[in-house]
């Protein structure tokens, strides 16, 4: 299992565990960017371990090859010398380092694997964390405006508002009754002297106003009946 496989794993256990406890989508989100992190933090550190081991055994390698070549060319001075039994002990050796390579050329494959597995996780573990990155701002706003928009719900369906907006209906009603009474009171009331007086004054301004426009429609009759 490569360590990408095992941080979706620690990723989808903590987020489970976040929603079991009904926890924020924000806490969720930066843990999310902290697992990214510290999992892309540990993949570059192996990834790194590989290409130093890789490099060792490159140079172990190039060892063994030299090896090789001095061993060859003991067993052809033996040979020239007649000393077949040195030249076949040259050879024995010669081949132990041939056998030897085999192995390091097969572990240098498997790191070279190990360091492309590494190398997938890193690009795909660094485009979801830019990811998240670039949707935590937006996720944060989202819901810091929905959590705002309930907790206003909330206080607008409250019983407790209700409540006081009845109690308030009341008051403006129990007013109305009181204005209604004062109004009532006025109903068929006899006038005082003040008013009557006034009312008198009043009567005088319009027979005036009469007795004025009586006079101007005289004229006027009188006026043509003269052009006549």
């Amino acid at each position: 299992m490569s360590i990408f496989s095992r941080f979706t794993d620690i990723i989808n256990a903590n987020i489970n565990s976040l929603l079991e406890k009904a926890e924020d989508p924000e806490k969720i989100i930066r843990l999310m960017i902290q697992e990214m992190e510290d999992t892309l933090v540990e993949i570059r550190s192996a990834a790194a371990k590989c290409i130093a081991d890789r490099k060792e055994q490159r140079r172990y390698a190039e060892f063994l090859e030299r090896e090789q070549n001095e061993w060859a060319k003991r067993a052809e001075l033996a040979v020239r010398q007649g000393r077949e039994d040195l030249a076949r002990a040259a050879l024995a050796e010669k081949q132990t380092g041939a056998d030897e390579s085999g192995q390091i050329k097969h572990e240098m494959d498997v790191l070279e694997e190990q360091l492309a597995k590494f190398n997938s996780d890193i690009t795909q573990l660094q485009s979801k964390l830019t990811d998240a990155k670039t949707r935590q701002r937006s996720i944060v706003i989202r819901h810091k405006t929905a959590s705002s928009q309930l907790a206003a719900r909330k206080h607008i369906h409250d019983d407790k508002i209700d409540e006081m907006l009845f109690r308030f209906e009341n008051a403006e009603r129990r007013i109305d009754r009181v204005e209604a009474r004062s109004e009532s009171m006025d109903i068929g009331r006899r006038k005082n002297l003040a008013e009557e007086i006034a009312g008198l004054q009043d009567d005088e301004r319009v027979e005036d106003a009469l007795e004025a426009l009586k006079s101007k429609v005289n004229k006027t009759n009188d006026a043509e009946e003269e052009k006549k």
